[in-house]
């Protein structure tokens, strides 16, 4: 099973659009039971908060439910449970390498590298562009997951194996 935490500052907004979007994907692809998806904070400034309204409903828009889902904060000693970190932004990807150590497993990437732009993922909070964050969040999700299902099956369990084993 590949394990893929999604990464904003919050964890209200851009990283839930995309686990929900990328469970949404995994479903209609008939792979759920090959991967485990999950999105988390950089701060503790919106821990226990849901999904923020105007992203709940932009999911909505497209069938996709949020329910359930409360903000919570990625720490430093899940570093080995998770197979990818994927950041929505150069602060998100700063404030993860930090606390991963400079990410010696190259565990930590950008969402937008997987489409072939490196830029950050458009932030609602401040622009009020949900649509905007929609757009980046599904060709994201879908670059990463064309990308994931483009491996050899051990793909991730080699790779790292070997490299903890070194």
């Amino acid at each position: 099973m590949i394990k893929v935490l999604f990464i904003c500052h919050g964890n209200i907004c851009r990283s839930p659009m995309c686990e929900f979007i990328m469970k949404d994907l995994v479903r209609s692809r008939g792979l759920e039971g090959e991967y485990h998806i999950e999105s988390a904070a950089t701060s503790s400034e919106e821990l226990g908060n849901p999904v923020y309204p105007p992203a709940r409903a932009k999911l909505a828009e497209h069938g996709i439910s949020c329910k359930g889902k409360t903000a919570r904060r990625v720490r430093s000693d899940e570093y080995d449970d998770w197979d990818l970190f994927i950041g929505m932004d150069s602060e998100n990807m700063h404030n993860l390498l930090r606390l991963f150590r400079n990410d010696p497993k190259n565990k930590v990437h950008k969402l937008l590298e997987y489409t072939g732009r490196a830029r950050d993922v458009s932030d609602p909070w401040y622009t009020r562009d949900f649509e905007a964050t929609w757009n980046d969040a599904l060709s994201g999700c879908n670059a990463l997951l064309d990308e994931l299902e483009s491996q050899p099956p051990l793909f991730f369990a080699s790779k790292y194996d070997i490299i903890r084993n070194s």
